[in-house]
């Protein structure tokens, strides 16, 4: 079986994301090292199957900072919540799984969700169904189906402002349509 084609320019994010690794664990972003990093890149990609990296072109840097702002907001209140949890509640807290599918099919969001949502305390991705694009989190507190539909509506809004943020026009229109028909 043949290994797709991949042009320069669909690997080119890969390749950058790879050097800046290298340079990153080396502690050393001289001119010499980022080649080398660079080299190395080059080598890992061209021997091992790597999926190119599918950018929508499109960056919406408003969306980002009220988006960062909420999420920063996010944070703070679960940290609150999951130190109240640990002090007061400690073994009673009843936890869940929850499986959240989401619109996006496109690696790059799901990926993206996935880390925003676990970067929150009190919520964990634990396995991602690349299939039918559905993360399942482990949630802290989780008792009720309302609790449970109030976990899926966070994260899909975690997507949808990754939508807004950088996702495709073809997603951005979708995300539109529906909240038209909300």
């Amino acid at each position: 079986m043949s290994r797709k084609k991949i042009s320069l320019k669909q690997e080119l994010p890969l390749l950058v994301w790879l050097v800046l690794v290298w340079a990153a664990l080396w502690r050393d972003f001289s001119p010499g090292n980022l080649i080398f990093g660079a080299i190395i890149a080059l080598v890992v990609a061209r021997l091992f199957y790597l999926p190119p990296v599918e950018l929508s072109g499109r960056f919406n840097p408003l969306y980002f900072l009220a988006y960062a702002g909420i999420f920063l907001w996010r944070v703070l209140l679960a940290s609150a919540q999951v130190a109240y949890f640990a002090v007061w509640r400690g073994p009673r807290v009843i936890n869940a799984v929850v499986a959240v599918p989401l619109r996006s099919h496109s690696d790059l969001m799901v990926t993206a969700t996935g880390h925003v949502v676990s970067l929150i305390p009190g919520s964990l991705v634990v396995e991602v169904d690349r299939s039918t694009s559905t993360l399942y989190l482990h949630a802290l507190n989780v008792t009720t189906p309302e609790q449970v539909d109030q976990v899926r509506q966070e994260v899909r809004a975690a997507e949808a402002w990754l939508i807004r943020v950088m996702g495709s026009k073809d997603e951005l229109l979708a995300l539109r349509a529906e909240g038209r028909t909300a």
